[in-house]
């Protein structure tokens, strides 16, 4: 990479992110609020301390996935992430339909995904206001919105000194919750388990525990969305990734057995703000009400690196004319995705209007099948289909990884609620009709023969 900054042009970003600054960026997008508002849910999921099973079984899921992720990444370092990997992949027998379908299904994924951060950050600030009304609420998080989309307008070296200072105020957050339920550690709330914790229903409990977990751990493949920003992209995507997940694993176990072991399960599973409970029944209310404060700043951080990541993947599919083209101008000055950033902030205000559980279920779902599953089916491909390719990192163990993260997927997408399987599946059947239209009027495959363009082979 040269010293000198690059000339901007329409499909150029500066390389300025390397390790330690791609790191902050994904480990701030996976903790944000996720485990200060899921903890309950675990916990009364798998009925008893027991919950912390659920939350190793995600670790296991992610880093499985997130060696996925690094191959793919380093491999092919450019902005939009899976949707590079399902475009190389794909191309040989469908065109363009899976690029198609995951950028269809990531409009509404991703900026779900950025609702339940807001949607947590509005349950905490019932801390300070347990009387609001639901218009209150609402236009809190409408705002909240708003702001993340202001601040994210600006060029990337902005975001990057914001993006970190979030990073130590969400580890403070962390490790004031972890050493707070420490000091006050009761071994017999944590260790104690039910008489039925490992019956017949566990693994019912189990699939509802896997499906909160992952989502706690979601965000360990931020970088890849934005390769384009990556300084020596080789090796920032792989060691982001890996070092993100590894150090949330740790974080979230500390976490979650700090937190079981301040109060009777029960009572866990029955709080809507279980870190200031756990704050206060430590260390008192003016201490709660900090770390309140700092929950709330984590979850806003969560958001705004979540909509920066997710901004650049309409982007390189219009640019790529493989999605509308207005998704495809970058800002005249700074050059960021304009188009695409307000875009996704306007969908994520509107899924600040729906049920916590419901989102999680529904943008889980619908990423699955056109993300999850597909790259695992895209890394095998391009591994036969392009054994030439330049794979600075190569997965560890494969297929193991690849096994396991396909399994993973399969059992947490049969675990969801019936609604939600039903919802995105309508969706992605909506995706697939929308595309043959698109396909006719571009002259795409179905309607003309497939075009092969390996981007990536013979570049080092």
């Amino acid at each position: 990479m040269s010293g000198a900054p690059p000339t901007r042009s329409d499909t150029t970003f500066h390389r300025s992110i390397g390790v330690f600054s791609g790191t902050a960026i994904n480990m701030t997008q996976m903790c944000g609020i996720g485990p200060f508002i899921t903890i309950p849910i675990m916990v009364a999921a798998m009925g008893g301390p027991q919950a912390v099973i659920g939350w190793i079984a995600g670790a296991i899921l992610a880093m499985a996935d997130g060696l996925v992720w690094a191959e793919l990444g380093a491999a092919m370092p450019g902005s939009g992430g899976t949707y590079v990997y399902l475009r190389e992949a794909f191309q040989y027998r469908t065109g363009k339909l899976m690029p198609f379908l995951f950028i269809w299904t990531m409009l509404l994924a991703i900026p779900l995904l950025m609702s339940t951060g807001i949607i947590g950050m509005a349950e905490y600030l019932g801390f300070f206001f347990p009387n609001l009304g639901w218009w209150p609420v609402h236009l809190i998080s409408l705002a909240a919105t708003a702001v993340v989309t202001w601040l994210l307008y600006r060029r990337i070296e902005s975001v990057r000194t914001i993006t970190i200072a979030l990073w130590v105020i969400m580890l403070v957050s962390v490790i004031g919750t972890a050493a707070a339920g420490f000091s006050n550690f009761n071994a017999s709330f944590a260790f104690t388990y039910p008489a039925d914790a490992f019956g017949g229903h566990f693994f019912v409990g189990l699939g509802a525990g896997l499906i909160i977990g992952i989502y706690d751990y979601l965000g360990y493949n931020t970088t890849a969305y934005i390769g384009d920003e990556l300084r020596d992209p080789g090796r920032t995507m792989p060691r982001s990734i890996i070092i993100s997940v590894m150090a949330m694993m740790v974080v979230y176990l500390l976490l979650n057995i700090s937190v079981l072991g301040v109060a009777p399960w029960q009572e866990i599973a029955q709080s809507k703000s279980v870190a200031s409970l756990v704050v206060e029944r430590s260390w008192g209310h003016l201490a709660a009400a900090v770390m309140t404060v700092l929950i709330i700043v984590t979850a806003f951080a969560s958001v705004y690196t979540g909509l920066l990541g997710g901004s650049r993947v309409p982007f390189q599919a219009a640019h790529d004319k493989v999605f509308l083209s207005v998704f495809g101008r970058l800002h005249e000055k700074h050059g960021f995705p304009h188009v695409a950033l307000i875009t996704m902030g306007v969908v994520t205000a509107i899924g600040t209007f729906f049920d916590l559980t419901d989102v999680i279920n529904m943008l889980l779902t619908a990423i699955i099948i056109v993300q999850s599953i597909a790259q695992i089916v895209a890394l095998v491909t391009l591994r036969k289909r392009q054994p030439g390719l330049a794979r600075p990192y190569r997965q560890w163990l494969y297929p193991v990884p690849c096994v396991i993260a396909l399994l993973g997927w399969i059992y947490v997408y049969f675990s969801a609620s019936t609604i939600s399987l039903i919802l995105s599946g309508l969706w992605i059947v909506a995706g697939l009709a929308v595309f043959m239209v698109w396909a006719k009027f571009n002259r795409s495959w179905p309607f003309a023969p497939v075009e092969i363009r390996e981007t990536y082979l013979g570049k080092e």
